[in-house]
């Protein structure tokens, strides 16, 4: 996970002084600065995970060159096997998007339905034992 990293940190390094150059020399136009800003924090967010990762859990046998394929062999990680938390998440995305348009009321509504979601996506699982050995 250190090389994936590294390449999303310095995509998020170019974005980062795409940006700035672009708001100097575009003088009127925020879209786009404020677009590259967010693609800088985008790419910013995926090189913090996978700097994470990598230090959580070292190295992986696909980046070792001595590795061999039974390496690799077991179980990856632990995928639910079933969750109402998406389907909430997805109703709050889209009462909030829908209250952009009708008002903030509708788009408070929506982000607190939203954030249920997400709370109850990130922690449904949070008791549970790893089962790595500690």
């Amino acid at each position: 996970m250190r090389t994936e990293a590294l390449l999303f940190g310095v995509v998020a390094l170019f974005f980062a002084g795409t940006a700035v150059l672009y708001g100097i020399w575009s003088h009127a136009d925020p879209a786009g600065t404020a677009a590259l800003i967010v693609s800088c924090l985008m790419a910013s967010v995926i090189s913090f995970f996978c700097a994470m990762n990598h230090r959580r859990r070292g190295r992986r046998p696909q980046d070792r060159s001595d590795a061999e394929v039974a390496d690799g062999a077991g179980p990856l990680e632990f995928f639910p096997p079933e969750s109402r938390w998406p389907i909430l998440t997805a109703a709050g995305f889209a009462v909030a998007a829908t209250g952009v348009v009708y008002g903030l009321w509708l788009f408070l509504i929506g982000v607190g339905v939203l954030g249920a979601g997400v709370f109850g996506m990130v922690f449904q699982y949070a008791d549970r034992d790893s089962g790595r050995p500690g």
